[in-house]
């Protein structure tokens, strides 16, 4: 049973940046896809950034060049960098796993309980 936690979330100015961390606890994925996914009020979760255990990233458009996301899989965490915020990425953040290279899918085994965000 996978737990992953998310910290580093919170309140920044337009133009600011954020960075979010994720720990995985528990079973972890030796071969597997980590992601991060957002959720603002009113509209459907949607994939943020996903890395797989090569260390290849995958991003969704409105945040290619902005977001970075990063893995250490030593110490079985995920981060995600957010640099040039915009007011519309303001949303609650998740981090998620799977065995499978799932990328930008909505279908990850297991979720975090998420982090805010909020750019103003």
């Amino acid at each position: 049973h996978v737990q992953l936690v998310e910290s580093g979330g919170g309140s920044v100015q337009a133009g600011g940046s954020l960075r979010l961390s994720c720990a995985a606890s528990g079973y972890t994925y030796s071969r597997g896809c980590m992601g991060w996914f957002r959720q603002a009020p009113g509209k459907e979760r949607e994939g943020v950034a996903a890395i797989d255990s090569d260390g290849i990233a995958s991003y969704a458009d409105s945040v290619k060049g902005r977001f970075t996301v990063s893995r250490d899989n030593a110490n079985n965490t995920v981060n995600l960098m957010m640099n040039s915020l915009k007011p519309e990425d303001t949303a609650m953040y998740y981090c998620a796993a799977d065995r499978y290279n799932l990328q930008l899918a909505r279908s990850y085994s297991s979720w975090g309980r998420g982090t805010q965000v909020t750019v103003s």
